[in-house]
């Protein structure tokens, strides 16, 4: 079983199929996995449980016969700015490059499925796969490491030569018995970029990630309040951060993909446009605030919205207006084939709420007192700290 599939045919067959990178790692002991406890008890995974399944350590555990992990990359970069050449504008918010365009985990599982699909028509009866895109309990980015798809970077990002950082990776977990991969050398050299200008202090050493300090985790991961210390750091950041990846020199010339799932999706009409009046969490709280003059309260949710703007936004900049809008409904709707939906509605109002604040935009004020006023005491709490960081802001 399995004789006539070999690791040049694995990277063939995943090359043709449209990834940019293929390797295969050995399921074995590796030094990486043996570190991962050790990780875990410094308290670094924070809220992170799912992270402290036993299966991440082994690849063995998931497939008891498992000899090799054909590891896949496919690029995400594109011809969009990096979010530290943006200048602020106080009118919007950043989302992470990754999630600008579709879910990934679609795109790669559809492609992961016919590589594995092949592989089972090649190697005939006895084969075993599983299939894996952040969506179980294995280390994707140490196998891709000893796949030599990259090294593991000072900012725990993986990084080739060619790709850069900004890819995606999913693997094959398999019974085959495959030839590995050769590790790539270090190339972070001296460098300490990343380290210097993550905003929150996250990458607290060299290859050492505080997840309860990243931005991605702060925006995406954890469902509390966000510590009042790492508010102001966050900056316009509502989903996700890319700093440290934009930063890297490897990143400079990282390979562009044209692929359409991965190019900014294009928001609703009513995306665009500046708000004439800010919107509030619920039109019949603010109602009472409307002078008589004031439109009715479905013509307020349209004006606000501005659903009559033909003009189109994309992902990446979105105006945070708009994003503070939308009703849980619509929060579906919009973000319902992106990454986007992770961070879930409440969880994108919070962040919504802080980068309104850091933004020093007196616009939002209304919309932040009306939050502030909300039954909802996690948004109403950061909504109160937005408004006193807007004011000494002002006074500063």
């Amino acid at each position: 079983m399995g004789a006539m599939v070999t690791s040049t045919w694995v990277v063939e067959q995943g090359r043709a199929l449209g990834f940019d990178k293929v390797g295969v790692a050995p399921a074995a002991d590796l030094e990486e996995l043996a570190l991962f406890p050790a990780w875990l008890e410094r308290g670094y995974a924070g809220a992170l449980d799912y992270l402290r399944n036993p299966k991440r350590r082994d690849a063995r555990r998931l497939l008891p016969d498992a000899r090799s992990v054909v590891c896949c990359a496919l690029a995400y970069d594109t011809h969009r700015p990096r979010s530290t050449e943006v200048p602020l504008d106080p009118e919007r918010g950043w989302i992470s490059r990754y999630a600008w365009g579709d879910d990934y985990h679609t795109v790669l599982e559809e492609k992961l499925e016919t590589l594995r699909a092949r592989m089972a028509e090649r190697a005939g009866p006895g084969f075993q796969a599983k299939l894996y895109v952040d969506t179980g309990p294995v280390l994707e980015r140490v196998y891709g490491k000893h796949a030599g798809l990259g090294w593991q970077a000072k900012n725990t990002c993986l990084i080739d030569p060619e790709l850069g950082s900004y890819f995606f990776l999913g693997v094959l977990v398999t019974n085959l018995e495959l030839s590995p991969g050769d590790p790539l050398p270090d190339g972070c050299g001296a460098c300490t970029l990343c380290i210097e200008a993550c905003p929150t202090g996250a990458l607290v050493e060299p290859y050492v990630l505080d997840a309860r300090r990243c931005i991605s985790y702060l925006t995406i991961e954890l469902r509390d309040a966000i510590p009042v210390e790492l508010r102001q750091p966050m900056g316009r950041h509502v989903f996700g951060c890319d700093i440290c990846q934009d930063v890297c020199p490897w990143n400079a010339k990282s390979l562009v993909t044209n692929l359409p799932p991965f190019q900014p999706r294009a928001l609703p009409n009513h995306a665009s446009a500046p708000k004439p009046v800010p919107a509030p969490l619920a039109l019949s709280e603010v109602e009472g605030r409307l002078s008589p003059a004031a439109p009715a309260a479905e013509t307020l949710a349209a004006t606000v919205r501005g659903d009559s703007m033909a003009e189109k936004d994309s992902f990446l900049h979105p105006r945070l207006e708009w994003l503070a809008s939308l009703t849980e409904e619509e929060f579906r709707e919009v973000f319902r084939r992106s990454p986007v939906k992770r961070a879930r509605w409440r969880g994108l109002l919070r962040n919504t709420i802080v980068a309104m604040g850091n933004s020093g935009n007196a616009r939002f004020r209304l919309l932040l007192e009306t939050f502030a006023a909300s039954d909802d005491t996690l948004l109403a709490e950061h909504a109160r700290w937005a408004l006193a960081r807007m004011e000494e802001a002002q006074h500063s």
